[in-house]
């Protein structure tokens, strides 16, 4: 099974992204405004693609969101509102960007979406942010889809940003995240505790990918696509 770090976009937070949008627009950047949002570029790994999120999601992440499997590996509740009430927020959400968070989907090198990723809590002055994952089509389990993902979105992360840390956490239950997590580079860090749920912390730094990427010749392997 592959790691599942965050929630995907969808209606859970939709009314209080957007509250939060109205109340603090200079927070806010237009996803369509090309100079802020990276998300309007394809970013090609050696098996999957991350694109910018679209409408046409909207079914798929509903699905892996009411997914009680699914959202018990993300320590979240299951999804109980219907799909046009969650489509009503997904399309408002898909309005607006915050500059903290950058959310893609994955898809297979043939079109298929088949989960999501991002990076939010963006902090320049600390120069890190948070990773998150969800590979939801289960045909792509353990076939080193959430590998590849990780690997392609870090090495976006370093090469076209100046954030120096990335960190996630995990379940400590979830051993094949831990795994995924570690042929990727990061270490663990810590412990936390957290509504009843009990998560592995783990970390990659710049200089340590650098290493890694020069040990492994991975810096270049993915390219962008405007």
């Amino acid at each position: 099974m592959e790691p599942i770090m965050s929630s995907p976009i969808g209606g859970r937070d939709a009314k209080e992204h957007l509250e939060q949008c109205l109340h603090h627009p200079r927070k806010v950047v237009h996803e369509e405004d090309p100079l802020s949002c990276p998300e309007n570029s394809v970013i090609t790994g050696n098996k999957i693609r991350l694109r910018k999120k679209k409408l046409a999601d909207a079914r798929n992440d509903y699905n892996w969101q009411t997914d009680a499997e699914l959202t018990r590996l993300d320590a979240v509740p299951a999804l109980t509102i219907g799909f046009m009430q969650y489509l009503l927020d997904y399309t408002w959400e898909l309005h607006f960007s915050s500059p903290t968070r950058h959310r893609f989907a994955v898809e297979t090198l043939d079109g298929k979406h088949i989960g999501n990723c991002s990076y939010y809590d963006i902090n320049e002055t600390k120069g890190e942010a948070e990773l998150g994952i969800l590979i939801g089509n289960r045909d792509y389990w353990d076939k080193g889809y959430g590998t590849e993902t990780v690997t392609t979105l870090i090495n976006h992360i370093f090469q076209q940003t100046n954030l120096n840390r990335i960190y996630l956490k995990t379940l400590d239950s979830n051993t094949r995240a831990h795994k995924c997590f570690q042929k990727c580079d990061f270490t663990q860090y810590g412990h936390m505790a957290r509504d009843g749920y009990n998560f592995v912390l783990m970390e990659l730094r710049r200089k340590q990918w650098q290493e890694q990427a020069e040990n492994r010749n991975l810096t270049g392997s993915f390219t962008t696509e405007s």
